[in-house]
């Protein structure tokens, strides 16, 4: 059965549907010998008599009847098969998986793919580890968003540049303020997530970079976990989530500016939807710069 060619599985419904060979040869436009041979040769590859030949007219076997039903399911799967290819080769995507990190699937893609419409790709979400290479990842998803520079070899595009937060409760002192100093900020207590969340990365190089260290430190392997801390007085949540729990966020002012996670969409050049992709990416850009403010190139 593993040599068995499609076209003969049609030429064995077509005889099944037209219930005999001389109706089936007119409709595939070929001579009753010639099908019949064919149907032969089907029956050889499988090892079964589909049709009884002894009556005067030709009679499906109860293997036939059986076999009937899978060949049809097999023609169809194949004809789908090949309309979808269609779809992907004029760069149609009716599927889209995205990846991200943790953070920026729950504070950027989750509430972006709550704008899609019926007339999007229906999206599919991943997490990614922050350090994953984008070169790995772009292979296994369409789109990625990164938060490091995804390198040359895959198209890329800025998306947005998400602030990294001092989050303190609504009667800290420091509430009113929009932003707290570097060296401010290592006065306090800090709530630090682990080294898997990039603002902890970025906050130990700008520390480090500084010739500074905290006054003390109590860390949280998760995120959310750290604003929760935070919320019940154990010091100043550093995170570039959404805030939580009624937190009061602060922007972290280094140098001239101020502590942000850059984020990049990245996508494999030769994809089938690049251009679908590129224009999903000039969306999100544009949510993005609504929720965050527009990016600093």
């Amino acid at each position: 059965m593993a040599g068995m060619e499609h076209r003969l599985l049609r030429y064995f419904v077509a005889v099944a549907e037209e219930g005999g060979v001389s109706a089936a040869a007119e409709t595939l436009h070929m001579t009753q010998p010639a099908l019949s041979r064919q149907i032969r040769s089907l029956e050889s590859d499988l090892g079964l008599a589909l049709f009884d030949r002894t009556g005067p007219r030709l009679a499906m076997t109860s293997e036939g009847r059986a076999f009937l039903s899978t060949a049809q399911q097999v023609l169809q799967a194949h004809d789908h098969a090949r309309g979808y290819a269609r779809q992907l080769a004029a760069g149609r995507l009716e599927h889209v998986g995205l990846a991200a990190p943790g953070t920026t699937l729950v504070d950027v893609v989750a509430p972006f793919v709550a704008t899609f419409t019926v007339g999007d790709p229906v999206p599919s979400v991943a997490e990614i580890p922050v350090d994953a290479d984008p070169r790995l990842l772009v292979a296994a998803h369409d789109l990625v968003l990164v938060t490091h520079e995804p390198g040359d070899q895959v198209a890329s595009w800025r998306l947005a540049e998400l602030p990294v937060w001092a989050c303190v409760p609504a009667d800290h002192r420091w509430a009113g303020r929009g932003a707290v100093a570097l060296e401010e900020l290592v006065e306090e207590q800090l709530v630090l997530t682990s080294r898997d969340y990039m603002a902890r990365r970025l906050l130990d190089g700008a520390l480090e970079v500084a010739g500074l260290a905290p006054h003390g430190a109590v860390e949280a392997r998760h995120s959310h976990v750290a604003q929760a801390l935070a919320a019940a007085g154990r010091g100043v949540a550093v995170v570039t989530d959404d805030p939580h729990f009624a937190l009061v966020p602060l922007r972290i002012s280094v140098g001239d500016g101020d502590l942000r996670v850059r984020l990049t969409a990245a996508w494999r050049p030769n994809h089938h939807a690049a251009a679908t992709l590129e224009a999903l990416v000039e969306r999100m850009r544009g949510f993005s710069s609504d929720r965050y403010g527009p990016t600093v190139d």
